[in-house]
């Protein structure tokens, strides 16, 4: 149930400001009844001392793979939300790439009927584009719009007909929808395993290069032009690929958005080192080059938005062989403090920009509204330790996978209270 909470001594954080003003917070009724200095706690009213931590909107992912329906031995719907609060996220778009593939309104029902019963924050779902994500035959578009599906994407596999690809566009932008795409040429991509370079060489496995990406990039936006729809450009990660996202954002007659990783803006092919499959990952990881650019890309706003393409794999198969090991990464609970330790605590990237990054533009791009902090609204949020530290082990994460490179790390930063609508979700 919701609670009555007084928020002392916090540094409120905004998307549109650096600043962090010090203020007390009173949280009535699930929304922010008052902010201000010296506010005095009703009855029954619990006082929680912020002691200089950072309030901020929770975040927003819009794209995570929760694996169900049949993956759940890696994930499913009930443990990825509880990943997702455990980082101070309320709200994720699911990505249809399951089994069967979410392409038809009766899928769509049954995840969101599944999310209804087990998750404690909401969940979205995306659609296939195309039936099966086989590229031939546009999936039931229709009947998934009238269940609330507004993101169309193949993801995983780029839509390879682009005749297709933009009859879809033609036909389900007249209805607001629009298209994420995962951005790659298959037959140059290869087996996807590492970027096409001397680490490539050095390992003796076959690189995937960056154009086979940024070919990609360039056509799905161009058919977006022609067809009148939004594309959105999903984990870019090369220099050149968010150079031409730039280009046709700066002509201004196509709707175009970006999303840029964590992982393609922390680690590079280097680090793969002795075969660790816990850096293969599709997009591949780039150079140190790509990742400077695609940080002042995010800064900068060619990238709208930061998401994690939350990708959950078993310690069996992550174990394999690095050619034959899957790709993929999770993300949904080292995201927040990972930046911070990364970036934020380092002068590299403010908080007013995770916020609006992170947390503001995923909502609007799905057609929500943000959360701010401001009185009035609805009460959902995070407290911040800047001063604190979190380890990832295993106990610590609330996901069924830990194939992340910062399994057993301590980094700085950590998440201490998350809640929704005046309930807590999160307390440490």
């Amino acid at each position: 149930m919701s609670e009555t909470l007084l928020l002392k001594n916090v540094r409120v954080v905004s998307e549109d400001s650096a600043e962090r003003p010090t203020v007390d917070v009173l949280i009535e009724n699930g929304c922010y009844k008052s902010i201000g200095q010296g506010l005095e706690a009703p009855d029954g009213a619990r006082v929680i001392d912020g002691a200089g931590r950072l309030l901020m909107p929770a975040m927003f992912d819009a794209h995570v793979h929760f694996r169900e329906p049949g993956g759940e031995s890696k994930e499913d719907i009930a443990s990825g939300s509880e990943a997702a609060i455990n980082g101070g996220v309320t709200g994720v778009v699911m990505m249809p790439n399951t089994t069967p593939s979410i392409d038809s309104g009766a899928v769509v029902k049954m995840v969101l009927d599944k999310a209804a019963a087990v998750s404690r924050i909401p969940i979205y779902t995306s659609g296939c584009v195309t039936k099966g994500r086989e590229g031939k035959e546009l999936a039931s578009i229709d009947a998934m719009r009238n269940l609330g599906v507004t993101m169309l994407t193949d993801d995983g596999d780029s839509t390879g007909d682009p005749a297709v690809l933009y009859r879809a566009m033609q036909y389900a932008c007249e209805f607001g929808m629009f298209f994420a795409s995962h951005c790659e040429v298959p037959e140059l991509a290869g087996p996807r395993a590492l970027n096409d370079g001397p680490m490539a060489y050095r390992l003796g496995i076959k690189g995937s290069p960056a154009c086979a990406e940024e070919i990609i990039i360039d056509r799905d936006i161009r058919l977006a032009h022609a067809a009148g729809a939004h594309i959105h450009i999903q984990h870019v990660s090369t220099k050149l690929g968010m150079e031409t996202i730039a280009w046709w954002k700066e002509r201004g007659d196509v709707k175009v958005t970006a999303e840029v990783s964590p992982h393609h803006l922390m680690f590079i092919d280097e680090d793969i080192g002795d075969y660790d499959t816990h850096y293969k990952m599709n997009p591949p990881l780039r150079t140190r080059e790509d990742n400077e650019a695609l940080l002042e890309g995010l800064k900068s706003g060619v990238f709208d938005l930061l998401a994690t393409d939350h990708a959950p794999h078993t310690p069996f198969e992550k174990a394999q062989d690095f050619s034959v090991a899957p790709n993929g990464i999770t993300g949904l609970e080292t995201a927040l403090v990972s930046m911070f330790d990364r970036f934020v605590s380092r002068g590299e990237l403010g908080w007013d920009v995770m916020v609006k990054r992170y947390s503001a533009e995923p909502r609007r791009m799905m057609g929500l509204a943000p959360v701010p902090v401001e009185g009035g609204g609805a009460a959902e949020f995070l407290l911040f330790d800047e001063g604190g530290e979190t380890t990832f082990s295993a106990d610590f994460m609330k996901s069924k996978a830990s194939n992340t490179p910062f399994l057993d790390k301590t980094l700085k930063g950590r998440i201490d209270l998350v809640v929704r609508d005046g309930v807590v979700l999160l307390e440490r």
